[in-house]
């Protein structure tokens, strides 16, 4: 980097929602995750970073499984005394009442500071705008990101945080560039000039690579709930979002820079908005992960040194068996070969795509040599997704003792996961998963992948030698001709390759699991990710 860290610009980096610790229910999944490592990565190597988020009083969604297999959520009430209260509140004005918005602090879990607003508060007409994440409806979601990007900026204000840098991770921080230009106008600066010193601030990730996965919003609903924040025109918002107005849209036109969140996707999100006139340029910057949060640290040594990897794996894969056994009362089997598949519950993911040939698995799940564990949440309103986790319960009813799906996942779970299994299976619609973090860690932890080339896995995958591609990238907009091709090329590598490797070869499973880790250990880790920041787009 050209530049001393004396020297980089701080950053306040805004995002929905942070994973920093299992029982901090402010996370719903993968974004959260990301953010919660950045922060932990900003604050290991000392990086002038602070987060912006909400405190959420019910969190995502505490989601059980009933006796007949079906997903049912429940909202309980979370409280953190760990929280420290600043005495700073700001003010947000929603459907032209003003709604106040108490502003914590939480730097307790090794993060650089992170800074919560609440609107829990006494007096306050809409208190439950902070309640549930990515809970309700649009005029609740809009809500919510009000706060999180007008009340982010103020509370930055009220807080003395200067900030160069204006980094929104997805489309949701995208009023608080709303409350930058409001700031510009006050000081009577031209609409245009705004607009350009504004962007000029502002940075953009882009997550999803499905043009109908992007928020969007009604313009007139904007109007209504105050969200142009007396900084733009209808025909304003239209020029800069659309009509509808799409929420990644309006960020990568106000941003001077946006990336994707792999080189692939990159490819998949400059193509899919390539007609979008005036937006930012979309650089690649691949996700990463925190390894002291989620990586065996006994193992990376073992990997370097030439130690018993086999060894402390099957130390790793005895606790996730128990962790398994405390929760669901099933007892698996060491010996045989374990697969972890761990995904937010929609039909892209392909959850089930192993089940999808029967005859080609029934054997090896019956006798008990094939085993899986699964685990992920639906949303709450997703009755489809809520279809894929009761299709997998019934499985488990299916080969009940080689086929578990672990409730309400979270952060142990995954830990668990990434840590216990043989080998991370991951079987996306290419191009349409984003990143896929899960698959850094479970291979830092040397745990196998076996995955479609989407994501991040086209840049580590070195087939057979630190795990396993499933097909050749090929994609195909009709679903039906592309999972049957996915699924031919699934069962061929599992069969002829994977499990033959994991039975005959143990050596040579040994020593794919050192190469998994060794090739991936400091390119997936959140400090490269976080200089790449810095010298792709924070520093100009």
């Amino acid at each position: 980097m050209a530049k001393t860290k004396k020297a980089l610009p701080p950053v306040a980096y805004f995002c929905m929602e942070y994973a920093l610790h299992s029982d901090f229910k402010i996370y719903a999944g993968g974004l959260g995750i990301l953010a919660g490592d950045y922060l932990k990565g900003a604050k290991d190597h000392k990086f002038p970073i602070v987060g912006i988020g909400l405190k959420w009083k019910q969190g995502y969604t505490d989601q059980r499984i009933t006796k007949e297999g079906k997903a049912l959520d429940t909202f309980p009430v979370y409280q953190y005394k760990f929280l420290k209260d600043t005495g700073i509140t700001v003010s947000v004005s929603i459907r032209k009442r003003e709604v106040r918005c108490k502003v914590w602090l939480c730097n307790q879990f090794g993060n650089a500071p992170l800074y919560l607003l609440d609107t829990d508060v006494p007096g306050n007409e809409d208190g439950w705008i902070t309640g549930q994440l990515y809970g309700w409806f649009g005029e609740e979601r809009i809500a919510q990101e009000m706060v999180l990007g007008i009340g982010g900026v103020k509370a930055l204000r009220a807080l003395g945080i200067k900030a160069e840098v204006y980094h929104f991770n997805e489309g949701h921080a995208l009023f608080a560039g709303f409350e930058l230009m409001r700031e510009k106008l006050a000081e009577g600066k031209t609409y245009r000039e705004a607009l350009e010193a504004t962007r000029n601030e502002i940075v953009f990730t882009t997550h999803t690579p499905v043009v109908q996965g992007n928020e969007s919003h009604y313009i007139d609903r904007l109007l209504y709930m105050g969200a142009d924040n007396g900084s733009f025109t209808r025909k304003q918002l239209e020029a800069l979002g659309g009509s509808p107005f799409n929420m990644t849209v309006g960020a990568l036109r106000l941003s001077r820079k946006s990336n994707a969140v792999a080189k692939l996707h990159a490819k998949t999100a400059n193509k899919m908005w390539k007609n979008v006139k005036g937006r930012s340029e979309i650089v690649a910057v691949t996700n990463a992960i925190h390894l002291p949060t989620w990586v065996d640290d006994r193992i990376v040594k073992a990997a370097s040194s030439g130690g018993d990897l086999l060894k402390l794996h099957a130390q790793n894969k005895k606790k996730l068996i128990d962790f398994v056994k405390k929760r669901t009362g099933t007892k698996l089997n060491p010996d045989s070969l374990l697969i972890g598949f761990s995904r937010r519950a929609v039909p892209y993911k392909r959850s089930d795509l192993i089940f999808t040939k029967r005859s080609k698995v029934d054997a090896l799940f019956k006798t008990g040599k094939l085993q899986i564990i699964f685990s992920g949440k639906a949303h709450p309103l997703d009755d489809r997704g809520k279809e894929i986790v009761a299709n997998i319960v019934a499985m488990t009813k299916e080969y009940p003792n080689s086929v578990v799906f672990l409730e309400n996942y979270d952060m142990n779970i995954g830990a668990a996961l990434v840590r216990g299994t043989d080998v991370w299976l991951n079987n996306p619609r290419r191009p349409q998963e984003a990143s896929g973090t899960s698959g850094m860690k479970a291979a830092m932890n040397g745990v196998l992948n076996l995955s479609i080339l989407d994501g991040w896995w086209p840049e580590a995958c070195e087939h057979g030698v630190n795990g396993w591609q499933i097909g050749d990238g090929y994609q195909n907009k009709d679903e039906k001709l592309l999972d049957a091709h996915d699924q031919t090329s699934l069962y061929k590598v599992l069969l002829e390759e994977v499990i033959p490797c994991y039975y005959k070869q143990p050596q040579r499973w040994a020593e794919m699991m050192r190469q998994s880790i060794l090739s991936t250990k400091d390119q997936f880790a959140v400090k490269r990710m976080l200089e790449e920041y810095y010298s792709a787009l924070y520093i100009q």
